[in-house]
């Protein structure tokens, strides 16, 4: 089943917040199985002062993150991780096929390929206009908050 509007905000669903919080909005949620959300980037972002200086580029491991809380959207709805937490457990085949600038909206989407009541493992993209900027798998573990 998948959430149909009106969805929760960002902080309704995960425990980040700023500025470390990177979904701007959630697009759609089918609890368990796949979530969308997007990420406005302003340009005001802490980051790109420092990476790089007179050409701002998001970090890799951003999109990464980015992709995850995206994955964390999953677990909103099902009452087996209501008190619980996420944490990162891996990430393989990452890829990043082009350059993700200020004022470029990222396009986020997650399928869960396998969850339990302990962890979980999916897949993740991040596009912008359609172009592939990043994809990989991640995996997770689920502990108490």
């Amino acid at each position: 089943m998948t959430v149909t509007p009106p969805l929760p905000l960002p902080t309704d669903v995960l425990p980040h917040r700023p500025p470390f919080l990177f979904i701007s909005d959630i697009v759609a949620i089918e609890p368990g199985a796949r979530a969308e959300a997007r990420w406005q980037l302003t340009g005001d972002e802490f980051f790109f002062a420092g990476h790089f200086p007179g050409r701002p580029v998001l970090p890799g491991v951003l999109q990464i993150e980015a992709i995850a809380q995206c994955g964390g959207l999953t677990l909103w709805g099902d009452d087996r991780f209501a008190g619980k937490l996420g944490l990162f457990g891996g990430v393989e085949k990452a890829r990043f096929r082009r350059q993700v600038n200020p004022g470029d909206t990222l396009e986020l989407s997650f399928d869960m390929a396998r969850l339990s009541a302990r962890a979980g493992k999916g897949a993740g993209r991040a596009t912008v206009n359609g172009d592939l900027a990043c994809e990989a798998e991640l995996f997770f573990v689920i502990v108490d908050a």
